[in-house]
């Protein structure tokens, strides 16, 4: 994965301040959907770090991108539902920006899971059951919002 700026669109260049007050750092990563990126916050004291979700939607008729904008106004009024838990990250903003959407989220550091799980030991049956509490603890909550979920890179 390439995490240098220089080769992004302008809208991901560390010199433009996404919604007036997020400057990227860098790519964090991709999928179907938009990318993610490591930012500074220069609105708050301290200048924190956040992440930052660029979605694109793939249309540019008028009344598709309306259709779009609801769609995610309601996404991001479930993240913000959701960001009651300790262990979900908090929407921090979402904002338009050259017709392409963005979620400004709590970052979280720590290690990817992936690594984990695919590491050559394997894992005992004690770390199995314990990750899977955690994992459907958060499920739990998630379901109990009424919220349908996927899997979002």
């Amino acid at each position: 994965m390439n995490r240098s700026l220089s080769s992004q669109q302008p809208s991901e260049s560390p010199e433009v301040l996404l919604g007036g007050r997020y400057r990227l750092i860098e790519k964090l990563g991709s999928g179907g959907f938009g990318h993610t990126f490591l930012a500074q916050d220069l609105h708050l004291p301290g200048n924190p770090r956040c992440v930052i979700k660029r979605l694109q939607p793939q249309i540019t008729d008028t009344a598709s991108l309306q259709i779009a904008k609801r769609l995610f106004d309601t996404e991001a009024e479930v993240l913000y539902q959701l960001g009651n838990h300790d262990q979900i990250p908090r929407l921090l903003a979402h904002f338009e920006h050259q017709q392409e959407f963005y979620l400004a989220q709590e970052l979280v550091v720590g290690q990817p899971l992936i690594p984990e799980l695919m590491a050559a030991q394997p894992w005992t049956e004690a770390e199995t059951i314990a990750l899977l509490r955690d994992l459907l603890g958060v499920l739990n909550f998630v379901h109990q919002q009424n919220v349908i979920h996927r899997l979002w890179e």
